[in-house]
């Protein structure tokens, strides 16, 4: 069985148990607290040098980390990564974006606002990764203006890469009331009859 180490309220690890649930896959859920510091123990850093949260172990004992590549490890072979190459690549052509374009906003605004509160010092970063968070959703509004589903017909890990901190998205201060497309595709992950909750 898997053991996912994670923060139940992280994006990057609800990605994984997403995921999990979606491939019907068992797993079992062990805590750790990043304000507390648990990912900079001594036995954390043994299964992830880089001090980060998700990290999937495996039954060997090996351990994967970085969110988005456990993504891809899980999904292989199963109808959420599409095997064709032009479709692949656009996966992973998302997966970058939401690492590189949203996830530094979107998920940093959400911490700085929902983890810590707001601190009068942060305020000027999180009015920056509003503007920049905005930008990216303009992104993904535009393809789901066009498709269903961020790469095409079919509901692929790169929806998961994404819906997991735009779904949050408000706990960070955004509205999404300009984007109907983001809207309708939030519902359509969340109408797969396997979906689970973040905190559920």
């Amino acid at each position: 069985m898997y053991k996912v180490y994670g923060d139940y309220r992280s994006g990057n690890c609800y990605k994984v148990k997403l995921m999990l649930h979606l491939l019907g896959k068992p797993y079992e859920w062990v805590p750790i607290d990043i304000l507390k510091g648990e990912t900079q123990s001594e036995a954390f850093l043994a299964k992830n040098p880089n001090g980060k949260i998700p990290v999937l172990e495996l039954d060997d004992g090996t351990c994967l980390w970085e969110s988005n590549a456990i993504l891809n490890y899980l999904a292989d072979g199963s109808d959420f990564l599409p095997r064709e190459p032009r479709l692949r690549t656009q996966v992973l052509q998302w997966q970058f974006f939401e690492q590189y374009s949203h996830e530094p906003y979107v998920a940093v605004a959400r911490f700085i606002q929902l983890y810590q509160g707001m601190p009068e010092e942060r305020r000027e970063e999180h009015a920056r990764c509003l503007k920049l968070g905005y930008k990216a959703l303009k992104v993904m509004e535009k393809q789901l203006e066009r498709t269903p589903y961020l790469v095409g017909e079919h509901y692929s890990i790169a929806d998961i890469a994404l819906y997991a901190y735009t779904h949050v998205a408000d706990e960070g201060g955004f509205s999404l009331e300009a984007f109907p497309a983001v809207r309708a595709w939030l519902e359509r992950v969340a109408s797969h009859p396997r979906h689970v909750t973040m905190l559920g």
